[in-house]
């Protein structure tokens, strides 16, 4: 089945400026001293070194994003060519973990770099809040995230190409004399000293160069990818390779390199001599939008290998969920609550060693994988073909395995260290996963009941016919039909045992022989409890806490409705502190049921519905139609996407599409209208709704669209139902919704 895709969103000019000022981090202000003390002049040297190696990368990426459209960046390339396995996990893990915490080292350079404007600012807080501003935008769709690269990076590149051009014209600024210090371009003695300092400054400078990869993670929301990807990755490249020697040779123009050595702040040492005053001050206003935009992009592209590795099944299957502006949202939100957690205890610069070792690992398998599809899929149509291959491939490795040699020795160690962790991750996750999945079978066996409270006999003969379907489709689970008696004491009078698969003889008096016989022949016990309290509700409560094998309730619905009537309704109360699910039914002489309409938004509750109407076809031999309707100004994207969603969701939730079930979307002015109209055009016997968030405000019993449907709909029974969840994790969804409504 073709899955959801993210939207295209992203023009060639946002793909430039992500690459670009993507790479442009705080490297470049904070390791320009360290270089230089390594290697002297010959910086610029290594610098173009380093960025010459890097085209053979970037063409290698551009012939595999073009290739591969899609979201993944290297995880894609290593998977089509060696398939699902521990080397595709490894790449997407470590692929996902570097651009992670080098996001954390980017929002922590954020707030120490704001300190240099206000002295005061706690750094973690403003970490913290940088990085859930950058969350939010992710989740509002990727054309705000490209939006905020362009001024930001636009602004940036203002900046640096001001610094080289004041650095030249400008009094105090770069001198020959100056930068040739001593008159020596190399500095060491001997030419392998040189050669050895050369090669070490590569490798520390080397992941300035790698800003183009996050166009290549992204590459399912760029426009045009033929086009945009190749010219995106090599455009970004070029502006590197052109600013960062000017800002190399103005720097150590300025001051000789031997006061810059070692220095963390050596673009600010020079530019205090040439434009003294406000010259730093605009330095430190970009290095505060450089650390931005990395954060920003690194965020985006953790993000999308995290969605990636969901999507293939390799993570959990959540972290694919898209939300309503197709893209991401649980994996935006995991991911930035560990970079807020990274930002938080303080493990910043131990754990910033994933983002040197994990990416040369990334980066050699990937351009690898250029060789294997080539011959893989010779006939495969490729937009951008890389020229003088497979020079360019085996260049590119060559060049990981330089700046290997070349790294430092805990940053190897540590890569060395996590490949082992999540090689043992990888192995022990089926056989967590299967223990998983025992204990849940485990716990839904031992909920075994389904409880009908009834205090209305017509109510409850419909309530029992259904509960009977129900208990049937489920092994080994009982009905029991539950009454509450007014008492100040609370206590339980069973009335009735369970015995055996069969119904006691003294089934409720209220019951027809007609219901009793459908019991008997579906072969489901039945029996009835009455429990004395205060309250029906209470008296509920008490039964599903005191035994805690209820697995729902059944109930009846309690009549037309308004927000003062709610308040206090024994249906609220259950719907608000029951903790099992719960299903309210209105019956419109519910008989023997050939159609079931179930409207699916992709929630929880309606993923619940979408359980109980299938429990109940099986048994019923029905058919179902899963319903969705799209507003009038939905484009033609956005409806594909739809169905695409709605048959996604019934295969995670039942593991197929089953042959009795048909998908079914349409356009209307309203889910309401939509859902009225569909269940008025043909003969449905039984609709089934899941809750909105709605249910727990106090003004809804599940929801403004479920309680009217409930209330308008004349000939067909209907069926709500709400999923438990905790309080905690139902107040944050609640949150959650009313920031994408405010959106």
């Amino acid at each position: 089945m073709d899955k959801r895709k993210l939207k295209r969103q992203l023009n060639l000019a946002q793909v430039v400026m992500l690459g670009t000022a993507g790479a442009i981090g705080a490297e470049i202000f904070i390791l320009t001293g360290h270089a230089a003390g390594m290697s002297g002049p010959a910086f610029i040297l290594a610098i173009l070194i380093g960025g010459l190696l890097s085209y053979s990368i970037a063409l290698n990426y551009g012939e595999l994003a073009s290739s591969f459209p899609v979201t993944g960046g290297a995880l894609t390339y290593v998977r089509e060519a060696w398939g699902r396995n521990l080397l595709s996990y490894l790449v997407g893990s470590l692929d996902c973990l570097s651009s992670t915490f080098y996001a954390g080292l980017s929002a922590v350079g954020f707030a120490y770099s704001a300190q240099i404007f206000i002295p005061f600012l706690p750094i973690v807080p403003i970490a913290i809040g940088i990085i859930m501003l950058f969350v939010v935008l992710n989740i509002l769709g990727v054309s705000n995230i490209g939006n905020v690269q362009i001024i930001l990076g636009g602004i940036l590149l203002l900046i640096l190409f001001a610094y080289i051009i004041f650095g030249f014209i400008l009094p105090g600024g770069f001198q020959w004399n100056t930068y040739l210090f001593q008159g020596r371009f190399f500095i060491h003695q001997d030419a392998w000293s040189n050669l050895s300092s050369l090669l070490t400054t590569v490798a520390l400078i080397y992941v300035a160069f790698i800003g183009f990869e996050v166009i290549a993670d992204d590459a399912e929301e760029v426009k045009c990818p033929n086009r945009n990807i190749p010219l995106g990755i090599l455009i970004s490249l070029t502006l590197c390779l052109v600013i960062y020697p000017l800002l190399a040779l103005v720097t150590l123009g300025t001051l000789p390199w031997t006061e810059l050595s070692g220095s963390d702040v050596a673009l600010t040492d020079a530019i205090s001599q040439f434009l003294p005053g406000i010259g730093p001050l605009v330095l430190g206003l970009a290095g505060i939008i450089a650390t931005i935009t990395t954060l920003n992009s690194s965020m985006l592209s953790a993000t999308r290998e995290a969605f990636t590795m969901s999507r293939d099944g390799m993570w959990p299957s959540f972290l694919s969920r898209l939300g309503r502006y197709r893209t991401p949202y649980f994996a935006t939100l995991v991911v930035g609550g560990i970079i807020c957690l990274i930002a938080a205890i303080g493990l910043v610069e131990f754990l910033s060693y994933i983002s040197s070792s994990g990416y040369l690992f990334v980066l050699f398998w990937s351009n690898m994988a250029l060789i294997r599809l080539r011959k893989r899929y010779p006939d495969m149509q490729r937009p951008f073909k890389v020229p003088f291959f497979p020079t360019t491939a085996y260049l590119a490795m060559g060049t990981c395995l330089i700046i290997l040699a070349y790294t430092d020795l805990r940053a190897l160690g540590f890569g060395v260290g996590l490949i082992a962790v999540l090689s043992i991750v990888y192995y022990l996750s089926p056989i967590a996963n299967q223990l998983y999945a025992n204990h849940i079978k485990t716990v839904s066996q031992f909920k075994n009941r389904i409880l009908v409270p009834v205090s209305n006999p017509k109510t409850g003969i419909q309530l029992v016919h259904l509960a009977a379907i129900l208990a049937q489709a489920i092994e080994d689970t009982s009905v029991c039909v539950f009454h509450v008696a007014p008492s100040n004491n609370n206590r339980s009078i069973p009335l009735n045992n369970l015995v055996g698969r069969r119904i006691p003889s003294s089934p409720p008096s209220y019951l027809p022989d007609q219901i009793m016989q459908e019991v008997r022949s579906r072969n489901v016990p039945l029996y009835s409890k009455i429990r004395q309290n205060t309250s029906i509700a209470m008296g509920i409560l008490d039964e599903i806490d005191t035994f805690q094998n209820v697995k729902l309730i059944l109930a009846g619905w309690p009549g037309p409705l308004n927000p003062q009537a709610t308040i206090g309704n024994p249906i609220q109360t259950l719907l608000d502190k029951a903790q099992t699910n719960v299903a309210v039914l209105l019956s419109h002489n519910l008989g023997k049921i050939h159609n079931i309409l179930v409207p699916i938004g992709g929630g929880r509750h309606s993923r619940l519905a979408l359980h109980l109407a299938y429990e109940i076809a099986e048994q019923e031999n029905a058919k179902i139609t899963a319903f969705h309707t799209f507003s009038t100004t939905t484009e033609a994207e956005e409806i594909e996407d739809t169905m695409l969603n709605l048959r996604q969701i019934i295969v995670e939730e039942l593991g197929s599409i089953p042959l009795r079930i048909s998908t079914q979307i349409t356009r209307a002015e309203s889910v309401r209208a939509g859902i009225l109209d569909e269940a008025k055009r043909q003969t449905y016997d039984l609709l089934v709704m899941g809750a909105s968030e709605e249910y727990g405000y106090g003004t809804r019993l599940f929801g403004s669209v479920d309680d009217w449907i409930i209330e308008h709909v004349e000939h067909c029974s209907v069926l709500l139902a709400r999923q438990y969840e905790s309080a905690m994790i139902h107040w944050i969804r609640r949150q959650l919704k009313m920031i994408e409504k405010e959106y």
